[in-house]
């Protein structure tokens, strides 16, 4: 057997171990995921059931119809939490990303005093965990009156948020010419003009980037949310979960169900945007 025989071999060999790693890394990855999945349709009995039943025996959509008609007083009002989600992860995202482009812009584009100082601040302030915040919070916000409110979780996910935004953004930044901004302006382009027809659209990828991980931060926030929301009126669906359990019991299959119907907008939003937030990851953050 000759050399490019054998260096063939050794990278068919190669390759399909790279692959059966890959299989098995996310066959482990997604196992909880599809559990949760088929929790939801099969009844407590199952899955309770020890040693595990692994192949499903009875599946139904009763804990999808209990939830959505608030079918008995285990009625959960999950259109109600999932507005709540939706406006608190959104107007959050959206804040946060307008003051991400802001920071990120200046860090990337200017010089100031203090800067690489401040810069470091904003960093430093992701390594506090969210729920050492839990208490101070919730005594701030009781003076404040703000406490059980969309305005008060929106104000906690901006601030949680931006740090974030505002660095991946300003790697982007960094990859884009100052050169292409200078010679729009010397075309004739203001440079607010320069900034959103040059230098915004090739920083698209950082943005959106930004704005997925903003908005699965706030939609699966579950420790922040809990110490500062009471009613319907602003409780998130991760927080709804806790309605599945009493005293002495606990609604799994209810609970999964509404996992499920937690992941769902998630995976939607992820996979409409999936070619940027790769291109972000792999290429955006990288400063120059």
């Amino acid at each position: 057997m000759n050399e490019n025989s054998t260096a063939r071999l050794k990278s068919l060999a190669l390759s399909a171990v790279h692959k059966i790693t890959l299989f098995v890394a996310m066959t482990i990855i997604c196992l909880p995921g599809l559990w949760i999945v088929l929790s939801s349709f099969r009844p407590t009995v199952e899955i309770m059931a020890k040693p595990p039943v692994w192949i499903p025996q009875d599946l139904s959509l009763d804990a999808y119809v209990a939830m959505f008609s608030g079918i008995g007083q285990g009625g959960i009002p999950v259109i109600e939490y999932f507005r709540n989600s939706l406006i608190i992860s959104v107007t959050s995202t959206v804040i946060s990303l307008a003051i991400g482009m802001a920071g990120g812009y200046a860090f990337a584009r200017y010089r100031f005093k203090a800067k690489s100082a401040i810069f470091l601040g904003l960093m430093l302030t992701r390594t506090v965990p969210g729920i050492a915040l839990s208490l101070p919070l919730f005594f701030v916000y009781a003076r404040l009156g703000i406490i059980d409110t969309h305005f008060g979780l929106i104000l906690v996910y901006v601030a949680l948020n931006v740090p974030f935004t505002i660095w991946l953004i300003d790697g982007f930044f960094r990859q884009v010419p100052k050169d292409l901004a200078e010679a729009a302006q010397i075309d004739g382009c203001t440079r607010w003009q320069a900034f959103w027809q040059v230098e915004f659209p090739l920083a698209g990828p950082g943005i959106a980037s930004a704005g997925i991980f903003a908005f699965l931060t706030s939609w699966n926030e579950f420790a922040l949310a809990s110490q500062l929301t009471r009613s319907v009126t602003s409780k998130t669906l991760p927080v709804g979960l806790l309605d599945y359990t009493a005293e002495f019991t606990i609604d799994w299959r209810g609970m999964c169900a509404l996992a499920v119907v937690m992941i769902i907008p998630a995976l939607v939003l992820t996979f409409i945007v999936q070619k940027h937030l790769v291109s972000g990851l792999t290429s955006g953050a990288v400063k120059g």
